[in-house]
C-alpha cells in the first residue's frame, strides 16, 4: 500500500431514520475483521444547545434530526483523523453504542456464511475498514463531509415503515441525559428533515418515490435495491458485496 493512500477505507450507511442503518452497520463489523464504527450520533452537540422547533401545534421542541444539532467540525476532524491513522481517535467514547436497536430479524445462518466468507480477508493486504453510521450524511450541506467517504451506502424506508419503528424504541442515550420522541416528532420533525435534505436524490423530489438515477450516478451512492428494502437478511447480503468489492478494489489498485 502505497504511504500517500489513506491508512482506512470509509463506508459510510445513511437513509432515513429506521431504515437499519445502525443494525446493519454492527452486522458488517461483526462480520468483517479488522472492522469499527464511528456513529455520526456521538457528534451531537450537549441537550441545551440542540435546536428548537415549533409543531404545528405551536409548541416548542428539540429537534435532534436536523444538522444544526451535530457538532460537523468535530466530525469531519474525527474522519481526517482516521483517514491519516488508520484508527478511531482514541478519546472517542461513544455513547451510541449504549442505544438498543431491538430484536434484529436477521437470518442466522447467512450472518454466519458471510462471516466465513469474509475471514478470508484477515490474509489480504487490505486496510482497516471504518463504518460511518448516520443520518442526512448525504445531505448538500454535508459536501465536504462525504467527500471523505470511499463508498456510499444509500438505504431507505417509507413514512410509515419510519413511524412505526420509531415508535417501538424505547428512547436514545444523550451527551447528558435520556430522549424520547413526544408525539408526532417523526411527522412533524424526523421526516420533513429527511424530505428536505434529500428531495434532490429523487425524482420530483419525492423521497418515497424513485431515485435520480444521474444524481445518485454523480454521487457515487450504492442505494439498496427495491428488492432488500425492509429485510436485514437481503441488505446485509447486498451491503456485504458492496464492501467486498470496494475491498477488491483496493487490492487491485
Amino acid at each position: 500500500m502505497s504511504a500517500s493512500r489513506p491508512k482506512a477505507l470509509l463506508i459510510s450507511i445513511s437513509g432515513p431514520s429506521s431504515s437499519g442503518k445502525t443494525t446493519l452497520s454492527r452486522l458488517l463489523r461483526d462480520i468483517f475483521p479488522n472492522t469499527s464504527i464511528l456513529h455520526e450520533d456521538d457528534f451531537y452537540k450537549p441537550d441545551a444547545q440542540i435546536p428548537m422547533t415549533k409543531t404545528s401545534s405551536g409548541a416548542e421542541i428539540a429537534d435532534w434530526d436536523c444538522l444544526d444539532a451535530l457538532d460537523l467540525p468535530a466530525l469531519q476532524k474525527a474522519l481526517e483523523y482516521i483517514k491519516a491513522n488508520g484508527m478511531l481517535p482514541p478519546d472517542l467514547v461513544s455513547k451510541e453504542d449504549k442505544n438498543s436497536v431491538g430484536k434484529v430479524d436477521v437470518d442466522g445462518k447467512v450472518v454466519e456464511d458471510l462471516h466465513w466468507r469474509a475471514s478470508g480477508w484477515m490474509f489480504q493486504d487490505v486496510p482497516p475498514v471504518v463504518i460511518i453510521d448516520g443520518f442526512l450524511l448525504y445531505s448538500e450541506s454535508m459536501k465536504a463531509i462525504r467527500g471523505l467517504f470511499d463508498v456510499k451506502i444509500f438505504l431507505r424506508t417509507d413514512f410509515e415503515t419510519a413511524r412505526r419503528r420509531r415508535g417501538d424504541r424505547s428512547g436514545y442515550v444523550t451527551l447528558e441525559g435520556f430522549w424520547e420522541d413526544p408525539p408526532g416528532y417523526v411527522e412533524e420533525v424526523v421526516w420533513p428533515n429527511f424530505a428536505r435534505e434529500h428531495g434532490f436524490l429523487f425524482e420530483g423530489g419525492d423521497v418515497e418515490g424513485e431515485v435520480d438515477e444521474a444524481v445518485v450516478a454523480g454521487m457515487q451512492l450504492d442505494v439498496i435495491p427495491d428488492g432488500a428494502r425492509g429485510d436485514m437478511t437481503g441488505s446485509l447480503t447486498w451491503a456485504y458485496e458492496v464492501v467486498s468489492q470496494a475491498l477488491e478494489k483496493w487490492v487491485e489498485d
